[in-house]
């Protein structure tokens, strides 16, 4: 196995992007995708960045990322980590990246004192499913996740 995880660096936008657009089309929301290169550079490279990227490398090839930021439990007092999207390319599936990904991060947690790490799964996504439920993540079907976007979001905020 040769799996090596790293942060993105600033020359990674356009990799991030290609990424994000991969994972976008498997998911059917490809055409859904606004974000371009200089906002991601943005983003992940500013002055003060509150989304992070890793990047998997499967023998150097780009393999897949992780992309994550903090969030905030008042229940717990501590910071948690989500995870916004995580997405292997198809060729490297089956190889361990992904597991190898999620341990990194739960790591990341444990080594900050992290309250929880939590991620959304589309429900359609069985084998996305199988796999988190094979390392322990268990849904929480109580929840219902609101969004507010677009014109709605402009007609709340009296735009």
């Amino acid at each position: 196995m040769s799996l090596t995880i790293r942060p993105a660096a600033p020359g990674d936008a356009g990799l991030v992007l290609a990424l994000v657009r991969e994972l976008a089309d498997y998911e059917k929301l490809l055409h859904e995708v606004e974000a371009s290169e200089a906002d991601l550079a943005r983003d992940l490279f500013g002055d003060q960045p509150r989304v992070f990227c890793d990047i998997a490398e499967w023998q150097g090839e780009p393999a897949g990322l992780a992309l994550w930021f903090y969030n905030y439990s008042t229940f717990r007092g501590r910071h948690g980590l989500y995870l916004e999207d995580l997405f292997v390319r198809p060729a490297f599936r089956g190889r361990g990246i992904a597991k190898g990904v999620m341990r990194h991060l739960a790591k990341r947690c444990i080594d900050e004192g992290l309250g929880r790490f939590e991620w959304w799964v589309l429900n359609w996504n069985e084998p996305a499913i199988r796999f988190y439920r094979s390392i322990g993540a268990a849904p929480m079907t109580e929840w219902t996740v609101q969004r507010v976007t677009g014109e709605a979001l402009a007609a709340l905020a009296g735009k």
